[in-house]
């Protein structure tokens, strides 16, 4: 991997929190990294599709949105298991231009995110995968999450990777899928599955339209 910052430019076509999945059998915890954007455009000189990591600041900063033209820094992420996005250690950030999408009635939320904070409160619902890459990856409310899995509390070491979807959006959203139940490997060949009482303790203190 080199050290040498990538240069890129492109459209928005996506802006999702980045956070990343801790699990221990049946507790779990998050790292709130900052946010994904997903772009369309040029970076190291190739045309394709690609996506960068930010963090807090910087869309504070910026309030990026799905349509703005980019142009930035940034270096490969050092471990693809705990990072939901290709790049990440974004820099030189500039917002150059816009480009309006046609999507004035959502689902899909395509306006800036809300702080990370915001997130948190809100909390999530498991979402199919295949709901989720149909449906909702444009939208600010899916999330595509890094999990890592320490799988015997007493020996650390031992962990497992995979990425899990989720929706903090309205509860009453049309698109939504909730998916098959996760199941989390433990020590010794046991598993917890998490079922369905666990998003609905996450979310209840919100309304249908919240």
């Amino acid at each position: 991997m080199t050290n040498s910052k990538i240069s890129f430019k492109g459209i928005i076509i996506s802006i999702q929190p980045r956070i990343r999945l801790i699990r221990s059998f049946d507790e779990r915890s998050h790292n709130y990294l900052g946010y994904s954007l997903f772009i369309k455009g040029w970076i190291d000189g190739t045309e394709r599709d690609f996506s960068v990591g930010i963090g807090k600041a910087a869309q504070q900063k910026h309030q990026f949105k799905v349509g703005d033209e980019i142009t930035g820094e940034c270096l490969p992420v050092a471990d693809e298991r705990l990072e939901p996005v290709e790049f990440y250690k974004a820099s030189k950030l500039k917002k150059i231009g816009h480009v309006d999408n046609d999507n004035s009635s959502p689902p899909p939320w395509e306006t800036i995110p809300p702080d990370l904070e915001v997130y948190r409160e809100r909390g999530h619902r498991r979402l199919a995968a295949r709901t989720y890459a149909s449906k909702c990856t444009t939208c600010i409310w899916g999330c595509r999450m890094p999990v890592e899995i320490i799988v015997d509390h007493w020996n650390p070491g031992k962990r497992k990777y995979r990425f899990e979807t989720f929706c903090y959006g309205p509860l009453s959203c049309k698109l939504y899928k909730a998916g098959p139940v996760r199941k989390v490997p433990g020590r010794n060949g046991m598993v917890y599955e998490e079922e369905d009482w666990v998003d609905e303790e996450m979310t209840g203190h919100r309304d249908m339209d919240e």
